[in-house]
C-alpha cells in the first residue's frame, strides 16, 4: 500500500488511522471538516472539498459520523422519535458517506487491488437488533450498509480488484462515545485503527459488498 485517503481525518478514529498508516510509511491524505471545510451534511461544500482530491489511492476510509447531533441523544424507544433527529442522522451517517462514494471510481486504481471502507456500526444490523431503541442511528447505519453494498456492485463492473465494505470498529473511547460507554468494553482509538487495518489487509475482491467487524468476522445485515 502506497497511498491512503482518510475522510474525517481529525476525528478520534480518523486521526488514529492517519497515525498508524504514517508509521507504515504510507502516504496519507486527510480530509476533514475542521481543516478542509468538508461538511458532509452540505452537498455543495462536500463536492467542493472532494473535487480537490486526486487519486489513485490504494485505501480510502470514510471515518465520519456522529451518535449525537445537536444535542439529540439516541432514542430509548420509538416514543422519543422526532423527524428532525432522524433527518440529521441520515444526512450525516448515510447521505454523507454516499457523497464520498460517488467519487470512488475516479479515486481508486483499476489495475490493482484497492479498498474503500465505510465505518458503520453493529447497531445498524437488522438481524442483530435484539434491544430496540436508538431508532434514528440504527436506521441511518442500516441505510449506509445498503449504500455500501450497492456501491460495491457498481464499482466491481469497472474495478475488478476493488473491495468496498462496511466496517464495525467496535466500541472506541472517543468524544463520540464518551457518554454512552457504560459497562461496554472499549478500546483506544489507536488499537481500533490497528484492528481495522489488519482486517483490511485480509480482505479480497470476493468479499466486496460485505459488512465486517474489527476482528474480520461478518456482521449480519
Amino acid at each position: 500500500m502506497d497511498r491512503a485517503l482518510i475522510i474525517g481525518s481529525t476525528g478520534g478514529i480518523g486521526r488514529a488511522l492517519c497515525e498508524q498508516l504514517d508509521r507504515q510509511q504510507v502516504t496519507v491524505t486527510g480530509v476533514s471538516r475542521s481543516e478542509d471545510g468538508l461538511d458532509l451534511t452540505q452537498p455543495e461544500t462536500a463536492e467542493r472539498a472532494l473535487s480537490q482530491v486526486h487519486g489513485p489511492f490504494d485505501l480510502i476510509l470514510i471515518a465520519t459520523g456522529a451518535l449525537e447531533i445537536d444535542g439529540a441523544a439516541p432514542e430509548k424507544s420509538m416514543r422519543a422519535l422526532t423527524a428532525q433527529a432522524m433527518m440529521d442522522q441520515f444526512a450525516l451517517n448515510a447521505i454523507g458517506p454516499a457523497l464520498v462514494l460517488k467519487h470512488a471510481a475516479r479515486l481508486l486504481p483499476r489495475d490493482r487491488r484497492a479498498v474503500i471502507g465505510v465505518l458503520s456500526a453493529r447497531v445498524g444490523s437488522i438481524g442483530d437488533n435484539r434491544l430496540g431503541g436508538w431508532v434514528s442511528y440504527r436506521a441511518a447505519k442500516a441505510a449506509v450498509n445498503q449504500i455500501v453494498h450497492t456501491a460495491a456492485i457498481e464499482l466491481a463492473r469497472t474495478h475488478k480488484q476493488a473491495v468496498c465494505v462496511a466496517l464495525h470498529p467496535g466500541t472506541v473511547r472517543t468524544a463520540f462515545t464518551q457518554k454512552y460507554l457504560g459497562r461496554h468494553p472499549a478500546v483506544a482509538p489507536g488499537e481500533a485503527a490497528q484492528n481495522l487495518l489488519s482486517v483490511i489487509d485480509t480482505l479480497t475482491p470476493a468479499e466486496t459488498g460485505g459488512f465486517f467487524d474489527w476482528a474480520g468476522q461478518p456482521v449480519p445485515w
